[in-house]
């Protein structure tokens, strides 16, 4: 069960959920498949065939926090409020009621634009500002906060 999941109030329902982009594992794949994978290849052809398996160690090592991270992180907007929450160890959470929202911003540059992902800043009343990174969809985000604080409260 997902933080969000955990933390929902009586009456509140998930509007729309996102979580980091897949470019978090593009840094790490591409180091894999250009300095591991053929180490490992060349030790495993080489005299050094016994130790072919320490580049695969090492990739695993290197794909694994990018997996952790965007698996960890969780983005939502409620009929309440807007949840976000970031880390396994040192976790960062953010819930903010709609009716406290003042701004959400979206920074997307050009591939940002061309994969789906952007950087999210909420302003909160009072001016407190959060910002969240490589966000997948944050158009969709931002839209799906601005229709729940459109639409009329029930009484």
């Amino acid at each position: 069960m997902s933080y969000i999941d955990r933390n929902l109030i009586e009456g509140e329902r998930v509007v729309y959920r996102t979580r980091l982009h897949w470019l978090v594992f593009l840094w790490p794949v591409l180091f894999t498949l250009i300095v591991l994978l053929p180490g490992a290849w060349l030790l495993a052809n080489g005299s050094w065939q016994p130790f072919f398996w320490v580049p695969l160690v090492i990739a695993l090592f290197v794909l694994l926090p990018a997996f952790v991270k965007r698996q960890s992180s969780d983005f939502a907007v409620t009929n309440k409020r807007v949840m976000m929450k970031s880390g396994v160890f040192t976790t960062r959470s953010v819930e903010l009621l709609l009716n406290k929202i003042e701004a959400i911003a979206v920074n997307q540059p050009l591939l940002g634009r061309m994969f789906g992902y952007g950087d999210i800043v909420v302003t909160g009343s009072g001016g407190t500002r959060e910002a969240f990174s490589h966000i997948q969809s944050p158009l969709e985000f931002r839209r799906a906060v601005q229709s729940v604080s459109d639409a009329p409260s029930a009484p």
